[in-house]
Parts: C-alpha cells; structure tokens; sequence
C-alpha cells in the first residue's frame, strides 16, 4: 500500500492535537479536497459519507480523471470506495485498509457484489496497460451488468486470468473470427475495448545527438503504421555505443521503459529482413535497429515493423531508425511484485494483518495446494491460484518469479513463517540472480511460526537461549545436521526439531533423540505439536526417553527443553535463568 504523502485536518479538528506535525495541512475541508484531487492520486477521508458526499460533489468531472476517494469512519471499523472504484483503484485500496486495520471494506460496486472481473480494472493487477475510448468502456461495463455475451479475444500476455471464478461470469467467446468487445494484447484495431500486455521492444538506432523530438516522432510513426498500442510497450533497445545517447536515454526515462543494449557481435547473428552493407562498415552490423528489437524481445521473438527511418525537419538534428519486435512473454518487474507470505500454522484467526493485506494485493497465489486451501476462504473472485507440488520449491519460486516479472502482483505462499524453513531464503537467492533491471518488488510477509504457537500451547519452554534444526537430510547433507545436534545437547539448549520423520527418513528422529540423550536427562520434557492450527490439532507432552518416533510424522514439531524445563500442572516452563541466577 501507498505511504500517506500528506496529512490534512480542518482547523477544529487541529485544536485536538498536542503537538503539532510540521508538514500538517490545516484549511476548511473544501479546500483541502480542491488542493489534492489530482488525476490518479489517493484521497481517504475520515468521516460522514454524505458530508464528503457533498463536499466532492463540484471537484468530480469523470471517472477516467478523478482520483480515487475512499471514506472511512473515525473508529476505523468500515472502509468505503466512494469514487473511483475500478478505474482509480479505490476499491483495491479499501481492501488494503481494511486488511490491515482489521476492519471491514464495504464494497457495492456490481462487479464486487456479484462476483465479476471487473473488466475495466482487472488487467492492472497482471501488469497491463489499459486502451480505449472511455465511451466503449463505459458501454462495455453496461453490457457486462446486464450479463450480455462478451466476444472476447487475447493475442498476447498471461492467460491465467480466465482461471479465476469472475472469469467463469463473463459469458466470453472467442471474438477471433469477427469484431470483438474486448482484446487482449497489442494491437490498437483489435478492439474498442482493450487491455495491453507489456510485449513489443522497438529498436532503435540513431545519428549522434539526434532530437529528442525526432526519436519520438519515430516511434510513435512506427506504432501507428504497424497498430501497435503504445501502452504494450515492454522497452527500448538499441547497440552499446548508444549507451551515453542523450535522446535514448531521456526517452527511457520519461517513459519508464528499460534500455537494453547490445554489442555489435551479438547484433551482427541475428537474421533480418533488411540489413545495411552501410551500417555493418560503421557500425560492425547490418542491422541495429531491426535486430536489437528481436534480441530484446528474445527466443520466440516476431517482427511486427521493419526498421523505418526518419529524417529531421526543420528545428531538429539527425536521423532514426526504428523498428519493432513482439516477445513471447510480457516484461514488465517495474510494475511486478513477489511478495513471500507466511501463512501461519492454517488456522485464518492467526495470520498476521500484514499477510492478509498482501493476499489481497496480489492476484496470483502460489504454493502447495494444502497450504492454499487453508487459506482458501480469503481468495477473491479475481483472483488464481498455482498449485505445486510439496517437493518442488524451486519451480514454484521461479514461476512465481517469472511471473512478477511480467508485472503481475504475485504471493508465494508458505505456511508457518516463509522466512523459516519456507521459499523466502530461495526465492531472494534467484532474486538476486537476476539483473537490477530484471528484478520486481520483493517483500517478506513474516508469518506465526509452529514453534512459536506449539511454545503457547505447551506453556512457556522457550524462555531461555533456543535453537531450531530441521531433521531432512533432503538439502542438508546428515553429518551437518548431526554436528548441530551435538552443538545444541552441549550447549544446552532448548531444540525445536523442524521435520522430524516421514515414510521416507524413518531413522533420523531416533538418532537425534540418543544424541540429546548423551547431554541432557531421560526426563527433560518434550512438546509434541502436530496439525497445529487446524481442526486435527493436538499437542501432549512427553519424556525425551518416551518419546515414540513412530508417532510423529511431517505434521509435527517438538519442543525438547533443557536441563532446567519443567513441567507442572500440564505446562512446560524452561526458566529464564539456571538455578543459582537472580534477575536484576
């Protein structure tokens, strides 16, 4: 969620205040609103519907240029989009609140009450860019209320969102064969209505110090000739001597298109339909303009407009080459983000405010498929899930990864805390892996950990030093985790064993408990907790001697206490201090 740029209060209520921020903006609320509606800010204004109601009522001209207004009352108990729902954001901006303060997002928009993508609106979430007449898209909301077939079609982009339950709602047919209502892709005659995945890269090469204008001027002429929206713009690309290109540069900038450059060799490999004896003497190449674009487009790339070339006229400098190429997949992580959720132990009462309000951010949900059907309650309608498989954690971090990188908002999703023992430590390490340019949003999401809730449960055994150790030797090669199990029994800590057996690894428990058994007593006290937070929840204490390795599987952690736990009246206690010790 957006950071608050500015605060305002009306004189009175200014007075409440002891101390006054000095950045505060105090005025009548009137002008306060006239100062900051601007097209495509975020306004939340604490009180009355129908006061802020009347007072916005003169500022509203159409839904394309307000921003979005959200209202909420002073207790923080009800959250409501009042203007700009879809095309601002104010509805996604309620649900954030709302996660986050744990109150309630009232929504009345018909897409949201009766469980439709809102199609004017759902494209952003996956990283796309909007196209269109406002008066074909408010026709086209019309038809959707009134539950009319949507002829529909897609040429580019991810089609994970016709997975999700609005989808289903739509009534679409394909729309490929005749004039349809809605596109998908980067066309600009495809239809009326259209939503543009990030996919063309336009090559360009220039003479030293061409315009600005001139460059512009060329590329817009390439788009319009080839009906190339472009919104669908992924980024520019252009041989490594333009690095320092004053007008490449700028271009890059104010439009926030990434700069890919190639050297001439790489240039000079790839096929074209028109190369230049006269570039290749100059430049080491026959082709830039044309073959940068399919370079940064990638495998699988098609040449949607030859290179074209522009002369300046008159207050110009210069000449252009543009051409421009479509990728197979979308690229877009300056819009894309991955967010690492820790789902907590299941139960939906102990996931933290954060993690909520980042599902609800996030359109697609990655992870294993008991992990999201835990959370399944929560997901929207406009909203997918990708089920992997338990054992394959790196897929699922790449594909959630490649995924953000086409500019969708993403959620990997582990339960417990992600940052322990689940995909955050992974999914940063290929991250990381990538190019600065390359790499969305990343953000860690912490999650309640089962030692930490198998610790409620039993009592307090976690009062002095701990340690965690997982017992799968699937990542970790045994000697390790053996010298680990060493250093804890030595060093008398209280060890929370992480992964303690499955049908597979059905000795490693065992030799943990005769290595603990070396250092410590047959009666230290051990917590068992398995299906923590879920209806087949139960956790019972034993003796590390007793303890039966047969009636533990992946479900469960324990909790093995040190020489000073105890256990009294069906708690577990390690004191915070050894016997002798006096706190201060």
């Amino acid at each position: 969620m957006e950071r608050i740029k500015a605060i305002g209060l009306t004189p009175g209520a200014a007075t409440t205040l002891k101390d006054m921020p000095a950045d505060l903006r105090i005025g009548p609320a009137s002008q306060l609103l006239k100062a900051n509606w601007t097209r495509g800010g975020n306004l939340l204004v604490i009180g009355a519907i129908g006061a802020v109601t009347r007072l916005i009522a003169p500022l509203v001209q159409d839904k394309h240029s307000d921003p979005a207004v959200v209202v909420m009352d002073a207790r923080g108990e009800h959250v409501v989009p009042l203007l700009g729902g879809h095309s601002a954001g104010a509805e996604q901006l309620a649900r954030d609140l709302a996660a986050a303060l744990g109150s309630r997002a009232v929504l009345t928009g018909d897409a949201s009450t009766q469980g439709r993508l809102a199609l004017d609106a759902f494209g952003e979430a996956w990283g796309w860019k909007r196209g269109g007449e406002a008066s074909a898209w408010h026709q086209l909301m019309q038809s959707q209320a009134m539950e009319q077939p949507l002829s529909l079609t897609q040429q580019s982009g991810t089609t994970l969102w016709s997975t999700s339950a609005g989808s289903q709602r739509l009534h679409h047919r394909d729309g490929s064969h005749q004039s349809p209502a809605l596109s998908i892709g980067a066309k600009t005659d495809a239809a009326a209505c259209r939503w543009h995945p990030p996919t063309l890269w336009i090559g360009i090469g220039c003479e030293r110090n061409t315009s600005l204008g001139l460059v512009e001027r060329a590329v817009a002429s390439a788009l319009a000739q080839a009906s190339l929206a472009r919104e669908a713009v992924a980024g520019i690309s252009s041989i490594d001597v333009k690095a320092n290109e004053p007008a490449l540069i700028r271009l890059s900038e104010q439009h926030e298109w990434p700069f890919r450059l190639h050297c001439a060799s790489s240039l000079a490999a790839v096929a074209v339909p028109t190369p230049s004896e006269v570039v290749k003497a100059e430049m080491g190449t026959a082709s830039v303009a044309e073959a940068a674009a399919l370079l940064a487009a990638g495998d699988g790339a098609q040449l949607r407009h030859p290179k074209q070339i522009l002369h300046a006229d008159p207050g110009e400098q210069g000449a252009v080459t543009v051409a421009i190429a479509e990728a197979s997949q979308a690229f877009a992580p300056q819009r894309g983000e991955l967010h690492l959720i820790g789902s907590g132990p299941g139960a939906l009462d102990l996931l933290t405010p954060d993690a909520r309000q980042a599902l609800s951010r996030c359109v697609s949900w990655v992870g294993y498929g008991l992990y999201l059907d835990l959370l399944e309650p929560l997901r929207r309608h406009d909203q997918v899930r990708v089920d992997g498989q338990l054992t394959r954690e790196r897929d699922r971090c790449q594909q959630a990864l490649e995924m953000a990188r086409e500019g969708t908002k993403v959620a990997l999703v582990s339960s417990g805390d992600s940052g322990i023992y689940g995909m955050a430590g992974l999914a940063l390490e290929l991250w990381m892996d990538l190019p600065e340019s390359h790499r969305p949003l990343f953000q860690v999401h912490p999650g309640l950990s089962a030692l930490q809730l198998a610790a409620a449960k039993a009592g307090a055994p976690l009062m002095h030093d701990f340690c965690t150790i997982s017992l799968s030797d699937r990542l970790t090669p045994w000697e390790v985790i053996e010298r680990r199990l060493h250093a804890a029994a030595e060093g008398d800590f209280v060890v929370a064993l992480y992964n303690p057996r499955s049908k597979g690894r059905d000795w490693q428990l065992q030799r943990a408990i005769e290595i603990l058994l070396k250092d410590r007593p047959a009666t230290t006290p051990v917590v068992m907790a398995r299906q923590l937070g879920r209806r087949e929840e139960n956790v019972s204490l034993f003796q590390l001697a007793n303890l039966q390795p047969e009636d533990v599987d992946m479900l469960t952690v324990l909790v093995v206490g040190n020489s000073s736990s105890r256990v009294m009246g069906g708690r577990m206690v390690t004191p915070r201090g050894y016997p002798g010790a006096a706190l201060s």
